[in-house]
């Protein structure tokens, strides 16, 4: 996968796909096998980390979904973007901020999140 705009959007499908199967594919293609993940409230390694994280974002806020909150800003093997989570085409309830850093096969191997906007209690 060459084009970082389109990694970034494989990676947010990830995190919207609610078949197990198809999720852990996806993962597969996007992130390195032992791939790291890091946010305020998660720090995983692997897809078996991964899968669990996105299932229990998904269980928390179930009929939400993640997009991109603008454009992707890369260079070198580094992008860092916005990411809305809330309904399909309406006001986030959460905005996050990640850097993810890729491999030598384009696959990301580190995502560094942040969290902009999180509802009360979350």
């Amino acid at each position: 996968m060459s084009d970082i705009t389109e990694l970034v959007e494989r990676y947010l499908a990830a995190w919207n796909e609610t078949d197990a199967a198809a999720r852990r594919a996806i993962l597969a293609e996007v992130f390195a096998d032992d791939a790291v993940y890091t946010d305020p409230l998660a720090s995983v390694e692997g897809p078996d980390g991964l899968d669990a994280t996105i299932a229990a974002v998904q269980a928390q806020f179930g009929g939400l979904v993640f997009s991109l909150g603008g454009a992707v800003d890369a260079h070198h093997d580094i992008a860092r973007f916005t990411w809305h989570l809330g309904p399909a085409g309406g006001e986030p309830v959460v905005i996050g901020f990640d850097v993810a850093v890729l491999g030598a096969d384009g696959r990301i191997r580190q995502v560094l999140g942040f969290l902009d906007r999180v509802p009360a209690g979350a």
